[in-house]
C-alpha cells in the first residue's frame, strides 16, 4: 500500500486544509503514515505570512530530501501559491500546487505512485517526467524538472467543507474551515493574494458537516476561516457567523463549539450576548491586535483604533470574566517609534489578555508595507519581542492561577496521553490540564485543579469525573 505523510505549517485554516487532503488521501486507499515515517510521498501545505514560515518551508524540503531521497515531494498551500518556480527549484520536488488547485492532489498522488511496468520507458510530458515512472537512481530524480500547478485564486468564487470525518482516534477536535479569503487589505499582509476574495461555505452545508462530524464522535469543533467575522457577506440570500452559530446550536448535537481568530470590529454586542447565552459555546476569543498605536493601526491599513478594541475586551469581560482573551501583536512594523511599541505595551498590561502570539515584522513580496523605507532595526525588533513575549508569560501566569483559585471545577476535554504518567485536556477557556494516568481521548472530565510553572494546569482530585455529552 503506498504512504504519505502531511507536514503542516501555519493557521488552522492550513490545517484543515491538510486535513481534507489527508481524508481525500486515504478514501483513496493511501496509507498515512507519522510525519518522520518514511512515506512514499510527502505533503508540505505551507504558509507565506512571514519570511520565517518560509524559510521553515524550505528547510524541511531539504531535510525531507535529505532523509530520504526517493521520496516524492509536493508542496502547497499559501508560499506554493505565491512563489512556486522558487519551490520548483529546490531539488527533491516532484509538484507545487497552489491553493487555487488543492483539489487536485489526489489526481496527482495516483500519478505519482501508481505502479507502472518496469520495462516502461520513461517519457517526458510538458518537459516534466513522473517520478513513478524513473528508477531508483536519486541523481535521476534530481535532474526531474518540478511540474507547477497553480491559477488565478481570485477565479475561486467558491469553497467546499473537503471530505473531514474526524473524531477518531486521538483527532479529537475537528478544524471546519467554513470560510476563506479576505477583502481586507492590511499593509503588511499578503494572504489576501495568496486566498483569494472572501467566500463562505452555504449555511446548510456547515450543519450537515457539524452534524457528520459530530455523529463520527467529534464533541467539540473549531470553526475557522482566513477571515472568520466577514462569514457569510458573500451569500445570497446573506448569513452572518451569528446566524449559523444559532442553527448549529439547535439544529445539531454537538457538544461544544470553538472559534478561531475573529478580527476585533466584528465580535459585537450580538455576538458576545450569543456566546454567554450557551455552555455549548467555548468562552474563548482570539481578536487580531497587531499594535495598540493608532498611528501605527493607520499605517496597517486597519479599521479599528485601541480604544475600539478595548471596548470589545469590556464587552467580553462583563459577560464572560473567565473567558480566554488571545491576540496577534506585530512588532517592528515600519516606521513603529519605541513610544508606538511603549502604548502597545501599556496597552497589553492593562487588558485582561490571557496569552499572545508575537510576531516579528518581515516584509511580504506585493504589500504596501513592503515598500516603506522607514525599517526598524532587526536588533530593536528582537528587543521588543522579547520584551512583549515576557508579558504574555506573566498574563498567561495570571490568568492560570486566577482559574485554579476560583474553587469551581473545570471541565475539559481529553486530547493526548503524554509521558508515562499523565493525559493532556483542554477546557473550554483554552486552558491546558495534567491529569494523572492515562485517559482515553476525546472524554469530558471535571476536576478541581492548581496552577503549576509549566504553563499548564494540574488536575488534583482523586477521583475525575467522566461527563456525558452535553
Amino acid at each position: 500500500m503506498p504512504s504519505f505523510s502531511i507536514h503542516n505549517f501555519g493557521c488552522r485554516a492550513t490545517q484543515a486544509d491538510a486535513d481534507a487532503i489527508e481524508s481525500a488521501l486515504v478514501s483513496r486507499g493511501y496509507q498515512r503514515l507519522a510525519a518522520d515515517g518514511p512515506a512514499n510521498l510527502v505533503v508540505l501545505n505551507t504558509c507565506t505570512v512571514t519570511a520565517s514560515a518560509d524559510a521553515q518551508t524550505r528547510d524541511a524540503i531539504r531535510k525531507i530530501h535529505r532523509s530520504d531521497p526517493l521520496a516524492r515531494i509536493v508542496v502547497t498551500g499559501c508560499y506554493a501559491q505565491r512563489a512556486p518556480e522558487l519551490l520548483a527549484a529546490i531539488p527533491g520536488v516532484s509538484w507545487v500546487v497552489g491553493n487555487s488547485h488543492q483539489a487536485q492532489i489526489p489526481r496527482i498522488v495516483d500519478e505519482e505512485l501508481a505502479p507502472v511496468p518496469a520495462a516502461q520507458t520513461p517519457a517526458p510530458q510538458e518537459n516534466f517526467y513522473p517520478l513513478s515512472r524513473l528508477g531508483s537512481d536519486p541523481l535521476s530524480i534530481e535532474r526531474v524538472p518540478a511540474k507547477i500547478l497553480t491559477g488565478n485564486i481570485f477565479a475561486d468564487v467558491s469553497i467546499s467543507l473537503g471530505n473531514v470525518t474526524g473524531g477518531e482516534g486521538d483527532r479529537t477536535r475537528p478544524i471546519l474551515k467554513i470560510q476563506d479569503g479576505c477583502n481586507q487589505r492590511c499593509a503588511y499582509c499578503v494572504i489576501p493574494s495568496v486566498r483569494g476574495r472572501s467566500r463562505s461555505v452555504p449555511p446548510d452545508a456547515v450543519i450537515a458537516g457539524v452534524c457528520r462530524l459530530a455523529h463520527a464522535g467529534a464533541k467539540e469543533i473549531v470553526l475557522s476561516g482566513i477571515n472568520l467575522g466577514s462569514y457569510g457577506r458573500d451569500l445570497e440570500p446573506r448569513a452572518g457567523l451569528p446566524e449559523l452559530v444559532s442553527r448549529i446550536l439547535s439544529e445539531t448535537p454537538l457538544d461544544q463549539l470553538r472559534f478561531s481568530s475573529i478580527e476585533p470590529m466584528d465580535v459585537t454586542q450580538d455576538f458576545v450576548d450569543l456566546v454567554a447565552s450557551s455552555p455549548r459555546l467555548a468562552p474563548h476569543f482570539h481578536m487580531p491586535l497587531q499594535s495598540a498605536s493608532d498611528r501605527v493601526l493607520r499605517s496597517m491599513h486597519r479599521w479599528y483604533r485601541a480604544d475600539h478594541y478595548a471596548r470589545r475586551l469590556e464587552l467580553i469581560h462583563e459577560r464572560l470574566p473567565h473567558a480566554a482573551i488571545g491576540a496577534d501583536v506585530i512588532v517592528g512594523f515600519p516606521g513603529e517609534s519605541e513610544a508606538d511599541f511603549q502604548s502597545t505595551l501599556a496597552f497589553v498590561t492593562a487588558q485582561p489578555f490571557s496569552y499572545l502570539h508575537v510576531f516579528s515584522y518581515s516584509a511580504r513580496p506585493g504589500t504596501a508595507a513592503a515598500q516603506s523605507t522607514e525599517h526598524v532595526p532587526p536588533a530593536e525588533i528582537r528587543v521588543r519581542a522579547r520584551a512583549l513575549r515576557e508579558l504574555a508569560s506573566e498574563k498567561a501566569a495570571t490568568f492560570r492561577c486566577a482559574q485554579a483559585h476560583t474553587g469551581n471545577k473545570l471541565r475539559a476535554l481529553t486530547l493526548h496521553r503524554r509521558g508515562n504518567d499523565w493525559t493532556e485536556a483542554l477546557t473550554g477557556n483554552y486552558l491546558k490540564m495534567r491529569i494523572a494516568d492515562h485517559w482515553d481521548a476525546n472524554q469530558w472530565v471535571e476536576a478541581s485543579v492548581s496552577a503549576d510553572p509549566s504553563e499548564t494546569l494540574a488536575a488534583f482530585d482523586s477521583n475525575l469525573v467522566i461527563l456525558p455529552s452535553a
